[in-house]
């Protein structure tokens, strides 16, 4: 498998936004909501498979259109979100496996770098730079929503708008990572870097960086190695994500 420089910049903006916005999951304790939507992805990425259209479109349909039901279905019940989540993530996967392509199935699942275009590349470094500017921009409201929702309603916070707005960001990444890393380990890119960073993180601003940071090197770094190797590079880049966060434990603060 070859790789150009435009794939390569794709993964590096992926990287740094996914690894930024998964701290912010993590500090919410919405980690595996996080992984669990990637699933979510699956029909769409088969949907855009079936007609020949960009899979970034297919995925972020399917996950715009899961965000809206989850977001509806926990007002009108009060169930806990990662239950309503769970019912999206299950359904969704079985749907989505039973509409894939066979051929196309490892690619949807795993993902496959080298399939990325130039407007795919253009796509991945604008909508990146957008997710950190945006999440960037409600960061203060959304960790003191986070930390008491008392609080932030008296400081005139709006709580239910900045989650909304935060659960679109997180549609956008994850699907413009199924290229890199497929389906079914998006989440993981978007959580081991949070995590990593919070071993070795002594204040949030520190945080946020260093799991970008993070995400950027397991990204990049895992999908050179698989290159060079000629192995698969979804598998790889989590492997290499984990390494770093194995390594953390060291530092541990």
């Amino acid at each position: 498998m070859d790789i150009n420089y435009l794939q390569i910049i794709s993964a590096i903006f992926i990287g740094l936004a996914s690894g930024y916005l998964g701290s912010f999951m993590v500090l919410k304790r919405m980690a595996l909501v996080g992984d669990a939507l990637s699933h979510v992805a699956l029909p769409g990425v088969a949907l855009a498979l079936l007609f020949n259209i960009n899979p970034f479109v297919g995925a972020f349909a399917t996950l715009f259109a899961g965000i809206i039901g989850i977001w509806l279905i926990e007002h009108k019940t009060e169930l806990p979100t990662e239950s309503v989540v769970g019912l999206f993530f299950t359904f969704s996967l079985a749907v989505g496996l039973l509409i894939t392509p066979e051929e196309e199935l490892l690619e949807a699942l795993f993902g496959d770098i080298s399939t990325i275009s130039g407007i795919d590349a253009l796509l991945a470094v604008m909508l990146s730079l957008a997710v950190i500017f945006i999440m960037r921009s409600i960061s203060k409201g959304f960790i003191l929503g986070t930390i008491s929702k008392d609080l932030a309603k008296t400081s005139n916070i709006k709580i239910a708008r900045d989650n909304f707005i935060f659960m679109i960001l997180v549609a956008l990444i994850v699907a413009l990572g199924i290229k890199s890393v497929g389906t079914l380990l998006m989440g993981a890119l978007v959580i081991i870097p949070a995590i990593a960073s919070k071993n070795i993180a002594s204040n949030m601003n520190g945080y946020a960086r260093t799991s970008a940071v993070i995400g950027l090197a397991s990204l990049v770094g895992g999908v050179l190695f698989a290159v060079r190797f000629g192995l698969p590079p979804g598998p790889i880049v989590v492997l290499a994500s984990t390494i770093v966060f194995l390594i953390t434990l060291a530092f541990r603060r």
